[in-house]
């Protein structure tokens, strides 16, 4: 409800929203939460086919000094990579424990049995890639950079064939590059694993560079600007 006041007078409310608006103006830019992560969208494809009991595979041994072990029911050789990895990488960003790090587990049993098939299910590890880093969960961007460089590291070819899909993968980089002090319970993952986010941004992105062709070093440079080459220099 307006209040009429004399001329020159100004009542208690218009300036009590003067003061209110004037404050606003003078604290400057909302902040844009580049560094918050965001909410893993549940379940995930592995969570489905696991609690069907649909992976081959079980847990055999799980501890927290040594991590997961499982035992493949049927020898890796002979899995469908184009249906089981994909499912695998969608894994990754599991927060609930033990899945995440049995699909972590997993995702490195293939890459390390049969290097000559990851290649031709590139296109189907982006999604799940780019879901996984846009959690920006420091133990989870963590988990997926590795997963990332070993992914490079099993197939010559590799490296060049993700080259086009940089500017789904690399957009989180840039947002981490400089991120070198970890928050909350991060600070305990980093502290166990021995690994920093900069870091391990930095060294995936000259394993991108060095193993991705004359064209990567640009597409790098283009979507992360600040990043100086290794091959270069």
């Amino acid at each position: 409800m307006a209040y009429k006041t004399p001329r020159g007078q100004t009542d208690s409310c218009g300036t009590l929203r003067k003061e209110r608006i004037k404050r606003k103006q003078n604290d400057g830019p909302s902040r844009c939460g580049a560094f918050m992560s965001s909410k893993c969208e549940t379940p995930t494809e592995f969570i489905r086919f696991y609690k069907r009991g649909d992976l081959p595979l079980i847990v055999e041994r799980n501890d927290v000094r040594s991590g997961v072990k499982l035992k493949w029911k049927v020898q890796i050789e002979q899995l469908d990579y184009h249906h089981y990895l994909p499912i695998f990488f969608d894994g990754l960003r599991e927060t609930t424990e033990p899945y995440g790090s049995i699909a972590e587990r997993a995702v490195h049993d293939m890459l390390e049995h049969c290097p000559h098939k990851t290649i031709f299910c590139i296109p189907q590890l982006i999604i799940p890639l780019k879901k996984a880093l846009e959690t920006r969960k420091v133990r989870i961007v963590c988990k997926t950079l590795k997963a990332i460089q070993h992914l490079v590291e099993s197939g010559e070819s590799i490296g060049e064939s993700l080259v086009p899909y940089y500017r789904q993968l690399l957009p989180v980089f840039n947002v981490f590059k400089n991120k070198n002090v970890n928050t909350g319970d991060a600070i305990d993952y980093g502290q166990r694993k021995n690994e920093n986010m900069g870091d391990l941004i930095d060294e995936t992105l000259q394993l991108l560079e060095r193993t991705g062709g004359p064209d990567a070093y640009i597409n790098i440079k283009y979507m992360i600007p600040v990043y100086e080459s290794c091959v270069k220099n």
